[in-house]
């Protein structure tokens, strides 16, 4: 995939290769600290003009350093400062700062801290001042964002060369408080994870002349059950605001009426149900029948759990030959190997604990490794719903969004994902884009939405041509 649309995300060992790659290096290592070093005073000084007191926590290796020019740097500025070091003795204290400066751990730290540095990072907590960390917050893996043990809240993140996994991939993201690129000379950007950026929707097929309601985007949405219709009207509206030609929309018999009430574009048709109004596997001959004018699936908005619908997914993923977008109650028991086709799951934490038979507070902690090994049992391109919303293919790509915002966390706002991502996929985009490129617009259209408090998800399709503007 063009790198065109993205930014990188630099692991631990990615940063190494930068480092390396510096004319002169290891002697140049000195010159690379005495730059970061000062960018870090200056940032401080730009954010907290008022301040006058600082202390400086440094570790031991070259993240200390860059605290040690900083501190230089500073009392330079006419600060007083303070050095407390990681190998000081103990009762070495942080004093009365105005502001903290967090030069404990680099980007190569991993694992829990140790008592030392433990207490030294619960005593920045206690300090009751804002804290500016070098690269990144202490106590976070730089190179998943996981966290292991007590970790620096930061207020203020003034990192080198470029984004780092841990600044973005929860939880991590949630300690970096504003984040500063500082420039010191490194070049490079090869990366295994990529951040996806709004340029990349210029990605997604606009409707050309030549084209009709069909080839701009014929998308197949089965789901619905009684008291889900509106998850199955959201996808579909979604699927259209996301500029798809014609949406055909396949639900339970008695779920019909109040979907041709809510739905005016979209082609709708009644399917077998039980005696409870779920789809069931006798729905399949006529769900084959509909699949012969689309080019995506969408499965799964509003479709309701029961062993008929768990049956109707596992046979019609086994023989469908279109591109397939499964969320929500489509995941429910879904297996390994069940489909041939290219396919795109987005569970949230949830449901990803279900699917991988764990608990969701190992996916929250562990959300990079949960959604890896996710797509690869699977063979699907996963997408892991979140404000770092990541997108992973079987082949091991790995793609973060961090457009949304915390308005997003209402009821159905997944099932629009799910309709955006299957516009996309019905307009030909490989499963891998047309999941990162949905997260994205996903994301835009919340930042666009007219109100962030209070915003429902059928705001999000006021805003959505917008956010593919």
């Amino acid at each position: 995939m063009s790198r065109a649309g993205y930014e990188p995300l630099f692991s631990a060992a990615e940063m190494r290769v930068s480092e390396e790659a510096y004319p002169g290096y290891p002697e140049s290592m000195r010159e690379l600290m005495e730059r970061a070093g000062r960018a870090v005073a200056e940032a401080a000084l730009r954010r907290f003009p008022e301040a006058r007191v600082y202390t400086v926590v440094c570790g031991d290796g070259s993240n200390g350093g860059d605290g040690l020019v900083a501190a230089e740097a500073l009392r330079a500025a006419g600060r007083d400062v303070r050095v407390v070091a990681a190998s000081g003795e103990k009762g070495n204290g942080l004093g009365a700062p105005d502001v903290v400066i967090d030069a404990l751990f680099g980007t190569g730290f991993s694992g829990a801290p140790r008592p030392v540095a433990a207490r030294l990072i619960e005593e920045m907590k206690d300090a009751r001042a804002p804290v500016v960390a070098i690269d990144i917050a202490s106590g976070v893996d730089s190179s998943s964002g996981e966290v292991a043990g007590p970790a620096v809240e930061a207020t203020l993140t003034v990192t080198f060369h470029a984004r780092k996994i841990g600044h973005v991939i929860a939880p991590g993201r949630f300690h970096r408080g504003e984040l500063e690129l500082a420039d010191i000379g490194l070049s490079g950007d090869e990366t295994v994870m990529r951040l996806a950026t709004p340029k990349l929707l210029e990605l997604v097929p606009r409707k050309r002349e030549s084209d009709s309601k069909f080839s701009a985007g014929s998308l197949l949405l089965v789901g619905g059950s009684p008291g889900l219709s509106g998850a199955v009207c959201l996808a579909a509206e979604a699927a259209m605001r996301a500029d798809a030609g014609y949406v055909t929309v396949a639900v339970p018999a008695s779920t019909l009426a109040p979907v041709e009430l809510r739905l005016l574009e979209a082609v709708k048709r009644a399917c077998p149900e039980d005696a409870e109004g779920r789809l069931t596997p006798e729905a399949l001959p006529l769900l084959v029948e509909l699949e012969s004018r689309a080019r995506a699936l969408a499965l799964g908005p509003g479709l309701g759990r029961s062993e008929g619908t768990r049956a109707l997914v596992r046979e019609l993923l086994e023989r469908t030959a279109l591109p397939t977008v499964v969320d929500a109650d489509g995941l429910y028991g879904l297996e390994p190997g069940t489909w041939q086709a290219p396919a795109v799951l987005t569970p949230h934490a949830g449901e990803l604990a279900r699917l991988l038979g764990m608990d969701a507070s190992f996916v929250h902690e562990h959300r990079l490794a949960a959604v890896r090994e996710c797509a690869e049992r699977f063979g699907a391109v996963t997408l892991l719903k979140g404000a770092d919303t990541i997108v992973v293919s079987p082949s091991g790509a790995v793609f973060v969004s961090e457009e949304g915002r915390p308005s997003l966390a209402t009821a159905g706002s997944g099932d629009v994902l799910t309709g955006v991502i299957g516009a996309f996929l019905a307009k030909g985009l490989e499963p891998e884009l047309a999941a990162i490129a949905g997260a994205v617009a996903h994301g835009r259209a919340a930042q666009l939405a007219r109100s962030q408090v209070g915003l429902v998800a059928r705001d999000l399709l006021e805003s959505l041509p917008l956010a593919l503007s």
